[in-house]
């Protein structure tokens, strides 16, 4: 058994969200995991490593209403996957709203198995 040994709980994200840069307006891939200090990105769209990104995505809020949540993240490192033209991303967030922080933390926390 592999033992977790991150501090923040990490989402496994069930449905296709979305990842925009928004200093290019470009959709740059989906969500593959996520956690309220960083994710794993399915990108679809070439990135350069250690840069850093102003990434936007979707979430849904708790009356089913969808929020954006807006981060700068720097990107720590990505690996080709098996499907031509897609990596593996994996970044750390640097900027992050305390309120989108909580939004993110509370839309994860619902989204996880109960224990």
């Amino acid at each position: 058994m592999i033992t977790e040994t991150r501090r923040a709980q990490r989402l496994q994200v069930p449905a296709l969200v979305p990842v925009t840069d928004q200093m290019t307006g470009t959709g740059i891939g989906r969500l593959g995991n996520i956690s309220e200090t960083g994710m794993l990105l399915i990108a679809s769209e070439p990135l350069v490593e250690d840069a850093l990104y102003q990434l936007r995505f979707p979430i849904t809020d708790d009356r089913g209403g969808e929020l954006s949540i807006d981060v700068g993240a720097h990107l720590l490192w990505h690996e080709a996957t098996r499907a031509p033209g897609h990596a593996w991303a994996g970044f750390r967030f640097i900027a992050l709203e305390k309120s989108q922080r909580e939004q993110l933390r509370q839309w994860i926390e619902a989204q996880l198995p109960a224990a």
